[in-house]
């Protein structure tokens, strides 16, 4: 797992739409959600107050990337039904989500049911400057939190 201070290691993933993106080409600071599974009340909720609060971001300069283990096609359905206005990457090897903040394994006493961690990390100058990791799946980010720390970066 990334804590804060450790430099990032740099990915590459698909996004709902099929493009590549690769995460040391984004504009800098960077918010990677990762969430456990699209289509799930507390991460429409999450992915939701992230995109409300997109035009503070957008002030700031701010890139959100929303991430999860979910097929490109279901980030896009997911996407389109909750008007998301970043993009959603698919981690569906999980190699990505493992690095970064871990992931539940048997996920609801399904076995090899994997997903996310619900985890928020903020990037800038290829560090994290912010990390929050929740081993509880209904568990909401500090989004408070998060948006002080990148008014004041």
């Amino acid at each position: 797992m990334l804590l804060v201070g450790c430099k990032v290691k740099d990915f590459e993933l698909f996004s709902h739409n099929l493009e590549r993106v690769k995460l040391s080409e984004q504009q800098e600071p960077v918010v990677l959600v990762f969430y456990p599974g699209a289509f799930t009340s507390v991460c429409e909720r999450e992915l939701c107050t992230f995109r409300d609060s997109l035009a503070k971001f957008n002030n700031l300069g701010v890139t959100v990337l929303g991430i999860s283990v979910d097929s490109p096609f279901a980030n896009k359905a997911f996407a389109e039904k909750n008007r998301l206005n970043f993009r959603l990457l698919s981690d569906f090897g999980a190699k990505v989500s493992r690095e970064y903040c871990g992931v539940h394994e048997d996920f609801l006493g399904v076995p090899g049911f994997v997903v996310s961690k619900r985890a928020v990390f903020v990037i800038k100058n290829g560090e994290i400057k912010y990390s929050w990791i929740s081993d509880d799946p209904g568990k909401e980010p500090p989004y408070e939190e998060v948006f002080a720390l990148l008014k004041s970066i």
